[in-house]
């Protein structure tokens, strides 16, 4: 069984010893640091120019990920406060022994859903799919007889989370461990403590994606160790049950996309307001004010009211599902979000099915998709060639054009290929969608 004392764990990366929450600066607690360091880095930053769902609109305003996560992180820190009240009740010398605070709980999730997206690629989640699809179906699948079936897999599946723990954690520049966050802000972060094989879901949430790359197996051990993490065997290979607390990061995620896409779709005319309003409303029944619903006067009033309301409603749920829950969440027997065992999972499941319908599946958002795959898969092919010729001393003056461009950008000078092609993808993915389209024009010659 998981220990809260160790969870809450204020070491970083490189500390020789244990960080003391007792001995901690209240005006500048760890877990806060977290928080900024996130906020003022550039990766994060470069969210302001990523789709979230919809592309930005001309006439109306949409969610960018910059956004989303904002969101996120202020629902996150709600639910961590609610559930850290709860948790110091019932472990009083976490409190008083050990000196946490209920605040350390919303630090803590508010940072980590704070850099819950950081590591997507532009254009949406179609831009994960495209890098993967590069490697197993595009020019990049002449590298599979090279590469372990870990390496190659952490390619063919790029994987927006394990790019994150990689942003994160990865020292560059001389900076020794990336953003050198907390051990437990790290935790929360991480939704899928496993590699990318085995590739097998299960009912086991924690085994539907994956949560590092294996050039960072080693920190990443490191950390889950250091938590006290929950090792499970999952068809003969090491993985982890989850931080508890990454269910808040989740279930913020879960409350925020559900909710905020549909108000998107709704602000933008995608879904017909009636039915969409009925369905808020369905799930906002019992706290609804009838009679100050019926004074809003404008969609944009009426949408808003309902927002609130449903994200209050689904807060309180969450973090009662997960108290109630405690217990199996820290001996690993918990399956599944919290938001699946919801009693509004049916209205949430609808609302969903919706967005998936008018949104999700829009020609705008097909469109920009289809864009999108052309985009990244011209920048993968130009800078994995040009990397190759580098190494068989076949370069030629384009190729010395295109590394000379992207000079400290990635690694293309690493002698091992596995390396050199993460280090490709990885920067790949941090490009906004405006610094991937301008790229793409300058390779094919449309700007001059």
């Amino acid at each position: 069984m998981m220990q809260w004392e160790q969870l809450l764990s204020l070491r970083k990366q490189g500390d020789k010893r244990k960080r003391l929450r007792i001995e901690e600066d209240e005006t500048r607690l760890g877990f806060e640091v977290d928080y900024d360091r996130i906020i003022f880095s550039a990766p994060f930053r470069s969210l302001q120019d990523k789709t979230q769902v919809v592309p930005l609109s001309k006439t109306s305003f949409v969610h960018t990920r910059l956004t989303h996560s904002l969101e996120v992180s202020v629902v996150g820190r709600s639910l961590g406060r609610s559930v850290g009240k709860k948790i110091l009740e019932k472990y009083p010398a976490l409190q008083k022994v050990n000196g946490y605070a209920f605040n350390d709980f919303g630090a803590i999730v508010a940072a980590a859903a704070l850099a819950h997206d950081i590591g997507n690629p532009p254009f949406g989640h179609s831009g994960e799919k495209a890098i993967g699809e590069y490697f197993k179906s595009g020019a990049g699948k002449q590298y599979k007889s090279q590469l372990t079936p870990k390496q190659y897999n952490d390619l063919v599946k790029f994987e927006g989370n394990a790019n994150g723990f990689k942003i994160l954690t990865e020292t560059k520049n001389g900076i020794e461990g990336g953003l050198r966050l907390s051990f437990a802000t790290l935790g929360a972060f991480i939704k899928y403590p496993k590699p990318s094989l085995p590739h097998r879901p299960t009912k086991q949430i924690v085994h539907k994606k994956f949560g590092y790359f294996q050039a960072d197996e080693v920190f990443f051990e490191e950390v889950v160790t250091d938590l006290g993490l929950l090792k499970q065997d999952y068809e003969g290979e090491d993985c982890y049950f989850r931080h508890p607390l990454t269910y808040l990061v989740e279930a913020a995620d879960d409350i925020c996309y559900t909710i905020i896409d549909f108000e998107d779709g709704i602000n933008l005319g995608v879904l017909e307001e009636a039915e969409a309003l009925e369905k808020l409303i369905d799930l906002v029944k019992e706290r609804l004010n009838v009679e100050k619903y019926t004074q809003l006067t404008t969609t944009k009033e009426r949408v808003s009211y309902l927002r609130a309301l449903a994200i209050g409603v689904l807060i309180n749920e969450a973090a009662e599902t997960f108290i109630k829950n405690e217990e199996a969440i820290l001996k690993g027997t918990f399956e599944g979000a919290l938001i699946d065992h919801s009693r509004f999972k049916l209205q949430i499941e609808d609302i969903i099915k919706v967005s998936i319908d008018k949104i999700y599946q829009s020609k705008e958002v097909i469109e920009k998709e289809i864009t999108g795959y052309q985009i990244l898969n011209t920048l993968l092919d130009v800078y994995c060639l040009s990397v190759k010729n580098y190494h068989i001393n076949s370069l030629t003056s384009y190729d010395t054009l295109i590394l000379k461009s992207e000079e400290g950008n990635f690694d293309y000078k690493n002698q091992n290929l596995y390396t050199r092609l993460l280090s490709i993808c990885s920067y790949v993915a941090s490009l906004t969608d405006g610094n991937a389209l301008e790229k793409y024009k300058k390779i094919k010659g449309l700007e001059i």
